[in-house]
């Protein structure tokens, strides 16, 4: 059975190898220098995004559409959430359309890079390395009338004695995940940079494994700090599942952009076009995406390379590129 498994493990290998290698032949010096895998991923326009094949017989063009949501909470209470979106999307592109409950953003950015997964929603700080390592391209995020995005805030419960962070020393601080850009890698930079704190060195780090359960176990005084979205919270914290009097609010940071939107960058491009198009036009006016994200009443068009430029920054403190293997 041993030699049988490795056979078949050596089997799919080739055969993802040779896929990669199908996918990647683009003619020297035609590709933008970049952080995109390469050979598998070409860039040619200089827009820091995956483009298609120009051969044709390399384009997706699947009977039904998979679509993933970013789970920073339970993923599946989203099904129902993204039902009325589903079917609108589904009615603009002409294709069967089904709701994928992934349980991670790791999770979400394999099925993309294996062909399972044709359109998502990524969390801010997993964007990066979706678009570079699965051929993500972002076209649309949430956004209010006037406003987009959300701020990390480093939170503590009221009765912690913690007044700011510069006494969370012997303390435990609570981030979700280290691919998280609000619950991870801006807070690591603030308590770096701006108070010279160091995990290990000056406090303890614990990994909750998303936004929910670091404010939760503020709450219950798991953990003395936590680093989290404040769109997340806010939403949890507006539906009484936890008190807003009992936390308190330490730290905020700019606003970054919110989770990104879009397809995998080698569907047809009539397909991909009705996808964006879908985001775009979608009316949220008493639908349950209206409902639930409250604070935002639209798709609003983006862009990786103009809108996400601070969080490759903020990346750049941690890592020269994004490792995709």
């Amino acid at each position: 059975m041993k030699n049988l498994g490795t056979a078949v493990f050596a089997i799919l290998f080739a055969i993802l190898t040779i896929g990669c290698q199908a996918a990647g032949e683009w003619e020297e010096g035609q590709c933008e220098d970049g952080q995109l895998d390469r050979p598998r991923f070409c860039d040619r326009s200089g827009d820091l995004v995956a483009d298609r094949s120009p051969d044709s017989n390399r384009w997706l063009d699947p009977d039904t559409l998979i679509f993933a949501y970013t789970p920073v909470e339970d993923p599946a209470q989203y099904r129902d959430v993204w039902t009325e979106f589903l079917d609108y999307l589904s009615e603009v592109t002409g294709k069967k359309v089904q709701f994928f409950a992934a349980q991670s953003n790791a999770a979400q950015i394999e099925a993309m890079r294996a062909g399972r997964l044709h359109i998502a929603g990524f969390s801010t700080g997993a964007v990066p390395l979706a678009v570079n390592c699965a051929g993500f391209v972002p076209v649309a995020m949430m956004a209010g009338d006037d406003t987009f995005g959300y701020e990390m805030e480093f939170i503590t419960h009221v009765d912690s004695g913690i007044e700011s962070l510069d006494q969370v020393g012997d303390r435990t601080v609570a981030f979700t995940s280290q691919t998280s850009n609000s619950g991870f890698k801006v807070p690591t930079v603030v308590l770096r940079e701006e108070f010279g704190l160091k995990a290990g060195r000056d406090f303890e780090a614990a990994y909750s494994g998303g936004h929910d359960n670091s404010l939760i176990g503020v709450h219950q005084r798991d953990y003395d700090v936590a680093a989290v979205a404040n769109e997340v919270t806010d939403r949890i914290m507006d539906r009484g599942d936890v008190p807003r009097d009992e936390i308190r609010v330490l730290y905020t940071s700019d606003t970054f952009p919110t989770t990104a939107f879009g397809p995998v960058y080698n569907l047809t491009p009539e397909l991909s076009a009705a996808v964006e198009e879908a985001f775009l036009t979608f009316d949220w006016e008493g639908t349950r995406i209206a409902e639930e994200f409250s604070n935002e009443s639209r798709f609003k068009a983006i862009t990786y390379q103009h809108h996400w430029q601070m969080i490759r920054d903020v990346d750049g403190a941690f890592e020269d590129g994004y490792s995709c293997r």
